[in-house]
């Protein structure tokens, strides 16, 4: 439930982009800062926050984190102007990292150790169903009724999360041993920045595409806006499956999914580039685009938290700190491409790039880590 109300609210704004303008007085491409805010708030918050709660039972700190995250939503609801809609989205970014991490490490203490990609999978399940069913639902109800809604029902799923998370999580306690120092460490080892750059440059090609998938849909492919919530539907399912793929891929290999679902995002988003204009394969590449995307999570997940052992939670959150650095890289590139002139297809080719370099990146942590552990049994 928590993963739902965050994914509704981290992408149902992206198919309220130009509702959400009209309302504010600004430009597309300046509500696309409204996407880096939040994720600029998810990429500060995740390790401040979950070094903070070090020492807190887990069950507690999640509950605190959700609460901070409903509360900050209203205050995007009630938001009286751009400025301040800027600093309540980074707000309610905060809590987002951190919540994933710890709720991550949960679920992978609950089963095997060869189950453990999909028990995070499974974590991560929350934000695919968003976007099969929260980011079109809410996204119609925004176009309806005003986009403003969103925060609004956002605000219910978390109080209702915070609730099921009272009753029904079991007490978890904090890590023996664990401390802000021991947390923090993380930070000092090489592979965990190497694993959190592959994620922040190949996923910023996949968010330099979704972040204008309403423009694209509308100016490009020349779909009616009120299709869009079906299309960002489509989107959702493929994001589903890949999550369920992407799990079973890691438990077979942490670093073979890596390479796979970046390279897939290579070519996939190559090809959404040259057939943007033409309906059925747009609507065929969305869904893959989204299938290939949830495929690298639960592997870039597994690989930080084998990064840091001794500091797992934090390792864990960071993850959500690379894909929301990778959220706002994407958002502010594709704006500036899209402001220079070339078009809404430009996103998908400079996305393509992006995801390139992402596996350049991935190849070099793979070398890294056999050699790391080559060095550790000698």
């Amino acid at each position: 439930m928590g993963g739902f109300g965050i994914g509704t609210t981290e992408f149902t704004i992206m198919g309220l982009l130009q509702e959400g303008a009209t309302d504010l007085g600004v430009s597309n491409a300046q509500m696309g800062l409204l996407i880096s805010s939040y994720a600029i708030g998810v990429v500060v918050g995740a390790p401040v926050l979950t070094a903070l709660g070090a020492r807190v039972a887990r069950k507690t700190m999640v509950l605190w984190l959700m609460a901070f995250f409903t509360l900050a939503n209203l205050g995007s609801l009630f938001a009286a102007n751009y400025e301040w809609m800027i600093v309540s989205r980074f707000l309610a970014g905060l809590p987002h990292g951190a919540y994933f991490g710890i709720a991550a490490i949960l679920a992978g203490t609950l089963v095997p150790a060869s189950m453990r990609g999909r028990a995070i999978a499974w974590v991560m399940m929350g934000l695919a169903v968003a976007n099969v069913i929260g980011v079109p639902v809410v996204t119609f109800i925004g176009q309806s009724y005003g986009w403003r809604w969103m925060f609004a029902i956002v605000g219910l799923v978390g109080a209702l999360t915070f609730v099921a998370i009272r009753f029904f999580v079991p007490y978890a306690p904090a890590q023996e041993g664990a401390s802000i120092r021991r947390e923090l460490s993380a930070l000092k080892s090489g592979q965990v920045w190497m694993a959190m750059l592959t994620g922040i440059v190949g996923f910023g090609g996949f968010f330099a595409v979704y972040s204008y998938i309403s423009p694209i849909l509308t100016d490009v492919t020349g779909l009616p806006i009120g299709a869009v919530p079906l299309v960002l539907g489509l989107y959702g399912i493929g994001m589903v499956i890949g999550s369920v793929i992407g799990g079973r891929l890691a438990d077979w290999s942490v670093l073979g999914a890596i390479y796979l679902s970046t390279a897939a995002m290579v070519v996939f988003m190559s090809i959404f580039g040259l057939v943007a204009t033409q309906l059925i394969p747009t609507l065929i590449l969305i869904f893959i685009l989204g299938g290939t995307g949830s495929l690298l999570v639960p592997a870039l997940q597994a690989l930080l938290m084998d990064s840091a052992p001794r500091a797992q939670s934090l390792a864990a959150s960071l993850n959500h700190s690379a894909l929301n650095v990778a959220n706002a890289l994407g958002a502010a590139l594709g704006a500036a491409v899209i402001t220079a002139g070339f078009g809404y297809r430009a996103p998908a080719f400079l996305g393509a790039g992006l995801a390139l370099v992402g596996l350049l990146l991935a190849l070099v942590t793979g070398l890294r880590a056999k050699r790391i552990a080559a060095a550790e049994t000698r």
